[in-house]
């Protein structure tokens, strides 16, 4: 899929794909860059002066209890990028799982599955999010938070899974599979998955943008484990810290710029997806190419 979407020729998609792979190697390889080369730690306190502003000891400065910024910035991306992740694999498969079933079968089974889908639909995400991880706070860490994540953010898009496998069931390559004696399973994930590849795609991505963004709304109000770091409880502390107020750009400025950098960067590519998807997208963007002029010797 990553290949396919390279070969499209489209600098947002490239300039995307690039984000997100130096955001995924920052979160593998960051924490050990920081507590090795540099000799820095995000919970040791008083390892430099108070609200200090960034410099040659601390590329970003540090927090009102002398912690270096930059490696809270360092290990909480390691944090909050496994948490979208994980709560963005956990929704979009089972969106892809409820929609696949709900949206083939036309029978009882379909109909059960299909209210069980609108029940979670009609449900309010935030609050119930809220309540859960309100309840398991500080049990678990990190996993347990993106587990939760996952669990509540799927019923969106097993609403867009399910309308996207009632428009394919009753086409003729559809049809054939399963007159030619092919199991059920067979048929969804070899006949009718594929078509929906750029959807999946795209649904895994902002999925991802958006347990990366629960996850820092929950830290940020408190509901979280504070005690973790990530993106989101940097910006807890530096609001409860008055980091805000004081002018202390460097503490919250960093977490917020990688949360919208995500965002931009899933953005970017979701832009290719659509163009890949969308045949007459690539045809109107190929025709608006300005044609060389060929030049006729005397």
């Amino acid at each position: 899929m990553i290949r396919r979407l390279v070969s499209v020729g489209d600098r947002k998609v490239t300039v995307g794909l690039t984000v997100l792979v130096v955001m995924l190697l920052v979160a593998v390889l960051g924490p050990v860059f920081v507590s090795s080369v540099l000799g820095q730690s995000p919970t040791t306190l008083h390892a430099g002066p108070p609200l200090a502003g960034p410099s040659g000891a601390h590329w970003l400065g540090t927090t009102s209890s002398g912690v270096d910024v930059f490696a809270q910035f360092i290990t909480g991306t390691r944090v909050s990028v496994f948490v979208g992740l994980i709560g963005g694999t956990i929704s979009t498969f089972l969106a892809v799982l409820f929609g696949l079933v709900s949206g083939y079968h036309s029978g009882k089974a379909g109909a059960a599955l299909t209210g069980f889908v609108n029940i979670f639909l009609v449900i309010p995400g935030l609050p119930l999010l809220l309540l859960i991880a309100s309840y398991t706070r500080g049990r678990g860490g990190w996993p347990a938070v993106a587990l939760i994540i996952g669990l509540t953010s799927w019923a969106g898009g097993a609403r867009v899974k399910r309308a996207q496998t009632l428009s394919l069931r009753n086409r003729d390559f559809v049809a054939a599979a399963r007159y030619s004696g092919d199991k059920q399973s067979r048929v969804l994930f070899m006949e009718v998955v594929p078509h929906l590849a750029p959807v999946i795609a795209s649904t895994f991505l902002f999925a991802v943008v958006g347990s990366i963004a629960a996850e820092a709304g929950l830290d940020f109000i408190g509901a979280g484990n504070t005690n973790t770091v990530s993106w989101g409880t940097m910006l807890y502390w530096a609001q409860s810290q008055g980091a805000l107020q004081g002018g202390a750009w460097w503490w919250f400025l960093p977490p917020g710029l990688g949360i919208a950098l995500v965002g931009t960067a899933a953005g970017l590519v979701n832009f290719g997806i659509d163009e890949l998807s969308d045949p007459r997208r690539r045809t109107l963007r190929t025709s608006a190419r300005p044609k060389r002029r060929k030049v006729v010797a005397a």
